[in-house]
């Protein structure tokens, strides 16, 4: 089986944590003996990861430099994966005893350059700040803020995925029998100009949704999204909270859940259940228990409901 596993933030950061390297090093190191049940139960394996706070402070570290030359998104984009991608590459390697090839691809991702996103940006990346500190970061270097919680941080367009040129090399890599670590933060934000040639945009592409068009695009036979709750709740954060352990595409459409954290994670399962394939939501401990059906919520198409 051909799977598709997405890392949530916390594989690599838990929320008030330094950005430490060892911190994220010793996260990851937890991240993948999850990651290695799936290959040793025999599995193909294909690994997407975010990189919010990792981008965000490669942003703050550019503007203490000179803010007028940083480095716009979608290099740090490609730093980050770099960093996260060897992260994970190294720690998957050592668990494994290096008995399975692994490598980390650094994935352009295209998007439409007149996708709505990019007049209401919505994604959050970087730290979290006191409302004046954020107001004040936002004039200084004209960035666009919004409240996270009680705190505040910067938001970014986040527009859809629309193709992605690097597939043939995945597949290939697949095929070889090799672990790819691909999509790194939904993957390098780029967009083709008149002559049909890639340049980068000032985005960040949704992991997740970036994660499930890839899984469609690469013929997998099973999505996960892994993060630090045991499941989907009806009513989350209150006395009525109920773990719905199976999910249809029109029940996932239809659920009330916020937009910032599990609303992108139930859309991208949808879509790949609807497309005819396994989707899962739950805690990255449970990774291969999840794909057995034994955890999680699974999102399945209506006729398998029937």
């Amino acid at each position: 089986m051909l799977v598709v596993a997405a890392l949530g933030g916390n594989a690599l950061l838990q929320r008030g944590q330094p950005l430490t390297a060892q911190i994220q090093r010793d996260n990851v190191k937890v991240a993948v003996r999850a990651l290695a049940d799936i290959v040793r139960a025999g599995h193909q394996l294909v690994i997407t990861h975010g990189n919010g706070p990792q981008v965000g402070l490669l942003a703050l570290q550019n503007d203490a430099y000179k803010p007028d030359e940083s480095y716009p998104l979608d290099v740090l984009g490609a730093q980050t994966a770099g960093m996260i991608g060897y992260l994970i590459e190294q720690e998957l390697e050592n668990e494994l005893q290096h008995a399975q090839p692994i490598v980390t691809l650094l994935t352009q991702v295209v998007v439409d350059l007149h996708d709505p996103a990019f007049t209401k940006p919505t994604k959050y990346i970087g730290p979290v700040y006191s409302q004046a500190e954020a107001q004040q970061r936002a004039e200084q270097a004209g960035w666009q803020i919004a409240q996270d919680g009680d705190k505040w941080r910067r938001v970014v367009a986040s527009p859809k995925p629309i193709d992605i040129p690097d597939l043939q090399v995945m597949k290939l890599l697949v095929k070889q029998g090799v672990v790819v670590i691909c999509n790194g933060g939904g993957g390098i934000p780029v967009v083709r100009d008149a002559d049909n040639n890639l340049q980068g945009i000032e985005a960040v592409i949704d992991k997740d949704l970036s994660s499930a068009f890839l899984a469609k695009q690469l013929g997998a036979d099973a999505l996960l999204l892994l993060t630090d709750v045991e499941a989907v709740y009806q009513d989350f954060g209150t006395p009525q909270a109920q773990m719905l352990k199976t999910l249809t595409v029109s029940q996932g459409d239809a659920l009330n859940v916020p937009v910032g954290s599990m609303g992108p994670k139930i859309t991208a399962a949808c879509s790949f259940a609807a497309s005819g394939g396994f989707s899962a939501i739950g805690r990255l401990s449970e990774a291969l228990a999840l794909l057995s059906g034994q955890a999680g919520t699974h999102i399945v198409a209506e006729t398998a409901a029937e």
